[in-house]
């Protein structure tokens, strides 16, 4: 059975406009198929123009008679439920804030493997290691972290390390000759080096 166009505010030349507007082509390319439908082309060669089959045109003659122009347009699928109950959700939000107990949790930052565990644990839900980076990106947080501190480490015994460090490095080699520096700031050979002899 042929469904007609029923809607009637757009012709065929509005409709062929329309298309010419619009970004997504895939709904060009249906409002071309509706414009040579309205045209009196048959419903087998409209829907060879627009490479798609009858069936699929005769879907979106009727997502546009209910629809308009915006039944045209894919629709955006929502995806997979979400495995984590929104209080789920905040519980391991506090948990990545507060950061890890090297002394309960055994880890001194968290590893989207180590989440995975504790997902597991505390909420009995199995999920991915990949699926725990989207939950994550999904709650805000990002790869980057700070270098995670050692719980005995001695902050006053690295500020040492780092100033007999600077002091160390400031000081030149007598025997290396220095680089000069060309006009654009990049660094050049010594003179000594490019000579042919």
């Amino acid at each position: 059975m042929t469904v007609a166009i029923t809607r009637d505010e757009l012709n065929a030349s509005d409709l062929r406009r329309e298309a010419a507007r619009c970004r997504d082509a895939n709904a060009a390319r249906r409002m071309l198929a509706l414009a040579l439908v309205l045209e009196g082309h048959s419903r087998e060669e409209a829907a060879r123009h627009a490479g798609m089959d009858r069936q699929t045109l005769r879907d979106w003659v009727h997502r546009y008679n209910a629809e308009g122009l915006a039944g045209l347009r894919n629709r955006r699928h929502p995806g997979p439920k979400l495995r984590l109950t929104p209080e789920q959700l905040a519980a391991l939000d506090k948990l990545v804030e507060q950061g890890p107990d090297p002394a309960q949790d055994g880890v001194v930052r968290w590893r989207r493997v180590d989440l995975q565990a504790l997902i597991k644990t505390r909420f009995d839900v199995d999920l991915h290691e990949r699926s725990v980076g989207k939950v994550l990106h999904r709650l805000g947080f990002t790869r980057l972290s700070v270098r995670p501190k050692h719980p005995a480490s001695d902050p006053e015994a690295q500020e040492r390390f780092k100033k007999a460090s600077l002091s160390w490095s400031a000081r030149a080699c007598p025997s290396t000759p220095v680089a000069s520096r060309s006009r654009s700031g990049s660094r050049m050979k010594p003179e000594w080096a490019s000579r042919v002899r």
